[in-house]
């Protein structure tokens, strides 16, 4: 009889199979309202994460146009600075050099009052009186060594002045070329956008740079830099006014420079006299010495050849006994002598050889001194024909101002040359 076969395994119960459906459906809707749930906070994310970007984007495309709408500013404002200051630089340094050619234009003036006075000195007896005409003539040289020193501390201050406005100068222009990259930089960075080619990821790029400053420093920067210019702008106008008026007084006034000068001249020249006298003095004893002293030297190595001399006979005195025969060799007197004398001979020749070495090192002092002396001797030579030279110039000025035309400056012993605005050096003081 034929039998049903039995599938071996668990078997479930019909309200099993009916409760595994409803928990795989419960699961599938849960799982569905959590998807439901993480779309929704995805999308929200999505929306607020674009418009933030975006208004951050937005918010800072406005601060870099404000910011170079504000460097902008400041480079126009300096920009402005600047050709007020190249203008002043160049009106002081021309007030400067008409400062300069008149303090040069006294020159003559008072060579011709010097002139006056030398002249004056000639005279004998009774007529060397002070008269009012010798008192005039000191007078007009007073006059005109105050001009000079007046013209002279213009032209000191006006060269100090320029260099004031040339740091200002430069304090600007270093600003100004920082403004200048710092728009170029800002204009790049508003420039830039997703499609840029040169974007990429950097290095800790929200570092803060070392020498970053505050934005009131940055302001308060540049608006010094401003007051600055115009405070040395200002002080040079006032200046010019100054300089002008001065220029103005002292070619109301009588002729230039001060009989000081020549005065001065002369004793430099008596100064420079004795000077070369006492050196040709120094030179003659200094000879002197080296001619005794390599006399001594010769003296020195003819005892010391003698000594040498005599030490080779001692040596050969005491090298010869010691051939003397068999108890003929003793230590004798003669020997302790002759033993002596070498050890003192040797003494000698040792003291010879270092007083010799230190006559030597005299006479090599004697002869470097000489060169000092001698070449000093010939700058002082030099000195006095170019001091002479100066003295005779000066007696030569007979030509009337008006067409006179220098070739040497007596006031600076310098080339009269036009004076350079902004690198001629101060004159020298009187």
């Amino acid at each position: 009889m034929a039998t049903l076969s039995v599938k071996p395994g668990q078997r479930f119960t019909v309200p099993d199979w009916h409760t595994n459906a409803d928990l795989i459906s419960a699961d599938a809707e849960s799982q569905r309202s959590a998807s439901h749930r993480v779309r929704q906070e995805t999308r929200a994310l999505r929306n607020e994460t674009n418009n933030q970007a975006k208004w951050d984007e937005h918010d800072n495309q406005t601060r870099l146009t404000e910011r170079i709408s504000s460097v902008n500013r400041w480079k126009e404002t300096l920009d402005k600075c600047l050709a007020d200051i190249d203008e002043e630089i160049d009106a002081l340094a021309k007030v400067k050099e008409a400062a300069e050619r008149a303090l040069q234009a006294k020159n003559l003036s008072l060579d011709v009052a010097i002139e006056c006075l030398t002249l004056r000195e000639s005279r004998r007896a009774i007529d060397v009186v002070r008269d009012p005409v010798e008192d005039e003539l000191h007078k007009e040289v007073k006059v005109i060594d105050k001009a000079k020193r007046e013209l002279q501390q213009r032209v000191n201050e006006a060269f100090e002045q320029l260099c004031h406005l040339q740091e200002a100068r430069q304090q600007l222009s270093f600003d100004h070329r920082g403004k200048m990259e710092a728009l170029e930089i800002d204009r790049v960075c508003l420039s830039l956008s997703v499609n840029s080619p040169n974007i990429s990821f950097k290095v800790n790029p929200t570092r803060v740079p070392n020498g970053s400053t505050a934005v009131d420093e940055w302001e308060q920067n540049s608006q010094y830099n401003k007051d600055h210019a115009e405070a040395e702008m200002k002080a040079s106008t006032k200046l010019r006014e100054v300089i002008m008026l001065a220029i103005a007084q002292t070619n109301n006034e009588l002729e230039a420079q001060r009989v000081a000068t020549e005065f001065a001249l002369r004793k430099r020249i008596r100064d420079m006299e004795r000077a070369y006298d006492e050196l040709k003095w120094q030179e003659q004893n200094t000879l002197e010495e080296i001619a005794e002293m390599e006399e001594d030297i010769r003296r020195l190595e003819e005892d010391l050849r003698r000594k040498m001399q005599d030490l080779k006979v001692a040596h050969t005195r005491l090298e010869t006994r010691t051939y003397r025969p068999n108890v003929e060799l003793c230590r004798d007197q003669v020997q302790y002598g002759l033993t002596d004398e070498v050890h003192q001979l040797e003494g000698i020749i040792r003291a010879l050889k270092l007083k010799l070495a230190e006559a030597q090192d005299a006479l090599d002092a004697l002869y470097r001194q000489l060169y000092r002396i001698q070449t000093d001797i010939g700058y002082k030579a030099n000195s006095l024909v170019l001091d002479n030279k100066c003295m005779d110039s000066r007696r030569k000025l007979v030509v009337p101002a008006e067409k006179f035309v220098p070739e040497v400056d007596t006031f600076n012993r310098t080339t009269n040359r036009a004076p350079s605005p902004l690198k001629n050096g101060q004159l020298e003081l009187a």
